[in-house]
């Protein structure tokens, strides 16, 4: 099987992981815009970041076989620092048009303060000028009035459901997602999202339309393997072919595929490699090194 990671921190993980992903059969990812652990101090660390994430990330990916997608946003943390905030958001038409940005991301809420919704609104608003989709990050804390809220705001902004990925469901908020017409998108995050093992249970009460996966992986302790592992418990308790590619790869590629930037037929022959190639004078390769990680769990808890 092929598999399509959504939501994925490439930047925060080594090349191990991408040649991991690539034999695992990832074809292609998404990464969203996200904070870095501790505050930005300034517009210019931004503008860097977004660089990277349309220059040397999607080259990186690319010395592995997997093409490389982003979303670039104001994430929610970050929008609580208005001043720098403000800036941000005058810099954001300068991304979001280039090759390889599918859509507004990841933004929403975190603590569900009132400048978290001030630019919340802004960037769905950016999003329907640009018509690109919105990938939604719904809070840890107050999960299901979070979620509530960013999809109430995102049709008072005139969205339409079917162009806005809700992101990080539980059991929890998955019914009100797809019932009210939004794609519900679960994060498979050790310990503190969702496991595999619920993940299969939400499949088999739910089925597979308009429901994606991901791993999210980023700085933390996480797994770039979380969505073909996730594929293999599914495929173990008895769920079809045709309903693991729905979740772990078609359904990703149609609601992001609306930004028209990648479709299907992207993926339809295998990627060429060739590692002698350089971006900006650099690459990937160190002293001949072939770096590889090898994670045998199945299950993510």
């Amino acid at each position: 099987m092929k598999f399509f990671d959504p939501h994925v921190h490439m930047t925060s993980r080594t090349t191990d992981d991408y040649q991991a992903m690539a034999d695992a059969g990832v074809v292609g990812l998404i990464e969203p815009a996200f904070w870095l652990g501790q505050p930005r101090t300034g517009v210019a660390t931004f503008k860097d970041y977004y660089s990277s994430l349309i220059g040397w990330e999607r080259f990186r990916s690319s010395q592995f076989g997997i093409k490389h997608y982003c979303t670039i946003g104001l994430n929610s943390r970050e929008a609580n620092n208005e001043p720098l905030a403000e800036q941000v958001m005058e810099i954001l038409p300068l991304f979001i048009y280039k090759e390889g940005v599918v859509g507004i991301g990841e933004i929403g809420f975190d603590d569900q303060t009132a400048a978290e919704e001030k630019f919340y609104r802004a960037q769905l608003l950016l999003a329907k000028e640009a018509s690109l989709p919105v990938q939604v990050h719904t809070p840890h804390r107050d999960k299901k009035r979070g979620t509530q809220r960013s999809m109430d705001i995102a049709l008072d902004c005139g969205l339409a459901p079917g162009i806005v990925i809700i992101d990080h469901n539980n059991e929890e908020t998955v019914q009100e997602v797809l019932e009210r017409g939004f794609w519900a998108a679960f994060t498979i995050y050790p310990f503190t999202k969702m496991g595999n093992e619920r993940m299969v249970e939400v499949v088999k009460k739910y089925g597979p339309e308009r429901i994606m996966i991901n791993s999210a992986a980023d700085w933390g302790i996480s797994d770039p393997l979380a969505v073909p592992k996730t594929a293999a418990l599914m495929k173990q308790h008895g769920i079809s072919d045709e309903a693991i590619q729905l979740v772990t790869y078609k359904n990703a590629i149609a609601a992001f595929g609306q930004s028209g930037q990648l479709n299907e037929a992207d993926f339809a022959g295998a990627q060429q490699i060739d590692q002698s190639q350089k971006f900006e004078g650099n690459t990937v390769l160190r002293g001949g090194q072939q770096p590889r990680v090898d994670k045998d769990s199945l299950i993510i808890r």
